[in-house]
């Protein structure tokens, strides 16, 4: 993947000598690149789109100010600067950022060809033309899962190499980043979105000059120097998600979380991951977090569907070990779970390969929730 082109008028943008850059993947796997209009703010330079996965998608603006703030401090957490592989698509917030961060240390990023999708073989060919000695990269959950199944090797020493794997875009799971760990892998959590430039929270602590609060709800809120500017030509939508108070400017995301004595945040789930069965309130990211724990299930989604007898009843979208055709029946884990948490059990479960992804890596909450309600009918 050529992303000379992208390289080019990002440095611009960020040398204040161009218009704020959108980026995105053609038909071809080519690097588009977009010049955008940002009226009102002067200092934008990348303009993000969410992924829309629970609703239309918003155009972030980041500012030149946020990015270098965000990659200061990225540099300073990591211990120093160095050479990134990019693995995500420039399209999404974590794949611009790979880009950024190299342009401000001064160091050539290389692109791992994606235009067959996400393979091992592509991204160990990848780091292996590699050439600083100081190396990072980013990746979604489920890629650092593909590339842990059943490694070569050169896959193994090539991970090995990296000082380190951000990990980030979604929660992963406890046993996969003990996995990660026990092979000599670095691997960092982060937690963000695109309207922070990007993880801003590293293994549980805030960046420097990156501040956490929560609501009175339990919402967290994110402040400090890497917010964004808002969103693009929507000042209701930038209203409802950006906030002044209590001496700064604070971004409002609809995740719940929690704050020990240390200032660690933890991340519970989405605020609307909650299901209210039969007057229950159960927590969709808990019961996900149990069944993660089951033999054989390489990953999970809850949330709750129709249901006529308890208003919403907890389902589940199950990747299992050898898929459906191992023999997996999704009524027998059902059954199993029910015995071990009693009314907090997916009452429907759905087996399958793996997740279904959107193409940042994300899950497609919106197409496996369809899919659940096709297989519970409303029971």
């Amino acid at each position: 993947m050529n992303i000379d082109p992208a390289l080019k008028a990002l440095a611009a943008a960020l040398h204040g000598e161009g218009p704020a850059v959108e980026l995105s993947a053609g038909d071809n796997g080519e690097v588009l690149v977009t010049l955008v209009e940002t009226p009102g703010i002067e200092d934008a330079a990348v303009v993000v789109r969410t992924s829309g996965s629970t609703g239309v998608p918003k155009a972030t603006v980041l500012t030149v100010d946020a990015l270098a703030a965000s990659s200061m401090a990225t540099a300073f957490a990591l211990k120093g600067e160095g050479q990134w592989l990019l693995a995500l698509p420039l399209q999404y917030v974590a794949g611009v950022q790979v880009l950024v961060r190299s342009l401000f240390a001064g160091t050539r990023p290389w692109a791992m060809d994606l235009s067959n999708g996400f393979t091992t073989d592509a991204f160990t060919a990848a780091a292996l033309e590699l050439t600083d000695k100081i190396r990072f990269t980013s990746l979604v959950p489920t890629q650092l899962q593909r590339l842990l199944d059943n490694p070569s090797a050169d896959t193994l020493a090539v991970l090995r190499r990296f000082n380190g794997i951000l990990v980030g875009g979604g929660p992963a799971p406890a046993a996969l980043l003990d996995a990660a760990r026990d092979a000599g892998l670095r691997v960092i959590t982060t937690y963000g979105a695109a309207e922070t430039c990007g993880g801003c929270v590293y293994d549980g602590y805030p960046l420097e000059g990156v501040a956490v609060r929560l609501a009175e709800d339990g919402r967290i809120h994110l402040g400090g120097a890497t917010l964004a500017a808002g969103y693009l030509e929507a000042p209701g939508l930038t209203a409802e998600a950006f906030a002044d108070d209590d001496g700064g400017r604070w971004y409002r995301t609809n995740d719940l979380g929690t704050l020990d004595a240390d200032g660690r945040l933890t991340v519970l789930g989405r605020a609307d991951d909650v299901v209210v069965t039969g007057g229950v309130k159960v927590s969709a990211a808990h019961v996900q977090a149990e069944l993660e724990k089951s033999d054989g299930v390489t990953a999970a989604f809850v949330a709750g569907v129709q249901s006529a007898k308890w208003g919403q009843a907890v389902a589940a979208y199950v990747a299992v070990a050898g898929g459906p055709s191992s023999g997996v029946d999704g009524a027998a884990l059902a059954e199993q779970w029910h015995r071990t948490l009693g009314l907090l059990a997916p009452k429907t479960v759905l087996p399958a390969d793996e997740l279904i992804m959107l193409p940042n890596g994300k899950p497609d909450r919106l197409a496996m929730i369809e899919r659940l309600n096709a297989l519970h009918q409303g029971k």
